[in-house]
């Protein structure tokens, strides 16, 4: 390998050391992978569904043993610190067991109701290889949600994990074959962007999903409909928490600082537009203010640290610049708002008031830890400004008044809304949203559907 830095690298968040690079794969070896995968899917899609399902549950098995290994690595390749990394492998081995658990129920023959003579019934069937494209942020979480429902369908995935996190990618692809994955079920892939265009062309793949910015999904769209493949985007959020004047100001300050400052604040349902009603803006503030200080920086291999760094010193400088933006306009610094001295990729909790529309933190997403606070005058107003976004993934209502709650739910543009809680993944919930948050639905039983051949079966009494 030559000195110059590879496109798949682990780069330590915290201190900024390169630690370990990859090659990118040839052409001969994507087109390889490719033909492995259709062969395998042609064995894989009749393998028993019983056996399939077993499957899953020893990923599941090999998650929760090696929870505290996984941790450290995600907090040294991509910042997480270790104790929220643990929740993640604890819920992506919950995904995993789900679909091995509930999910034969989910393929069941439907048997419809015809007019016409004899019956029809509807089996879901798998359509085929499947390419995956994941992000750094939840490096396995994100895995999980695409690949439990698809392994269990009978799919076979190419998995183009982040070029930051290489050394999860291949733990992943590990944990998938010593569970038993017979060869060409799952497959990593270093592969560029211009070789996973390829791949989505490819006869042999039958679908792509994406989890990634708005911008990628435009990419990865584009290749998909020009080549007519089925295709899932989860992209960006800029996620309204709404805070009523009936709220209890001291849970919603505290569950929408838990809501913006987890994972450093990189997380497409994370808390970004926090809209307080004018009877409880004060309280709020100075609440909110509170339990902000209580994020601080620090080693992310700790077990106390709440704030990690960021993943890197790009997406540091790219937020950074949109803070500085803000700021050079006339919004309020509360706190932090200040790149720190030193090594590796840290950005301290920040909050924000005073954004307005001529500012770029008021459409763009800002992927990491800073909260922009807004004072509305009404329930009205907040409906008004959360809708005010090409975005639409999350969004959280807080109030006693669960009526208005409700009521204020529903009139906002968003694929997932928590009335007195922000959106907490769980298996058995659909995720996706609206606008250009993405297309298609992920966990539950839509995560079934979303690259199944809805085949109907219609045979005429005899």
């Amino acid at each position: 390998m030559n000195n110059a830095l590879s496109k798949y690298a682990t780069v330590d968040p915290a201190t900024g050391v390169v630690v370990k690079q990859f090659d990118t794969m040839t052409d001969a070896e994507v087109e390889a992978s490719l033909e492995r995968a259709h062969r395998g899917y042609l064995t894989w899609r009749r393998t028993d569904l019983a056996e399939r399902a077993a499957l899953l549950r020893r990923i599941a098995d090999s998650y929760r043993e090696r929870s505290d290994e996984l941790a450290l690595l995600m907090a040294s390749e991509m910042g997480k610190p270790v104790a929220q990394a643990k929740g993640e492998i604890a819920l992506s081995a919950s995904i995993y067991e789900y679909y091995a658990a509930i999910g034969p129920e989910f393929l069941e023959e439907e048997r419809l109701k015809i007019a016409g003579q004899g019956s029809a019934v509807v089996r879901t069937d798998p359509i085929g290889a499947l390419v995956g494209i994941m992000p750094w942020n939840y490096p396995h979480y994100q895995v999980a949600r695409f690949v439990a429902p698809n392994l269990l369908l009978g799919n076979t995935i190419l998995l183009k994990h982040a070029s930051n996190c290489p050394q999860q990618a291949l733990v992943i692809a590990d944990i998938v074959a010593d569970a038993g994955a017979p060869e060409g079920t799952y497959q990593n892939v270093f592969a560029s962007n211009d070789q996973v265009a390829r791949m989505i062309a490819s006869p042999q793949v039958q679908g792509v999903s994406l989890t990634g910015s708005e911008r990628a999904g435009q990419a990865v769209g584009s290749v998909a409909g020009a080549h007519l493949k089925k295709c899932v985007l989860e992209l960006g959020g800029s996620d309204p928490f709404i805070v009523l004047a009936e709220a209890d100001v001291l849970v919603a300050a505290r569950e929408a600082a838990t809501g913006r400052f987890a994972n450093a604040g990189q997380a497409c349902t994370s808390s970004k537009r926090i809209l307080v009603e004018d009877a409880v803006w004060d309280s709020f503030l100075e609440e909110f203010l509170a339990q902000a200080r209580l994020w601080t920086t620090g080693d992310p291999s700790s077990s106390e640290t709440r704030l990690g760094p960021m993943a890197s010193v790009t997406g540091r400088a790219d937020l950074a610049s949109q803070v500085d933006d803000a700021v050079t306009k006339g919004a309020i610094v509360h706190l932090g708002g200040t790149v720190p001295n030193g090594p590796g990729a840290y950005y301290p909790a920040t909050v924000l008031t005073g954004v307005d529309p001529t500012m770029r933190a008021y459409r763009e997403e800002l992927f990491g830890p800073v909260a922009v606070l807004y004072r509305v005058r009404s329930a009205e107003d907040a409906i008004a400004i959360a809708n005010d976004s090409p975005f639409g993934l999350g969004a959280a209502v807080f109030s006693r008044d669960e009526a208005k709650a409700r009521e204020v739910a529903d009139q906002l543009d968003v694929g997932m809304v928590g009335i007195n809680t922000t959106i907490k993944s769980a298996p058995d919930l659909p995720f996706g949203g609206v606008k250009t948050s993405g297309v298609g639905r992920e966990l539950g039983r839509f995560g079934l559907d979303e690259f199944a051949n809805k085949k109907l079966v219609r045979k005429l009494a005899t």
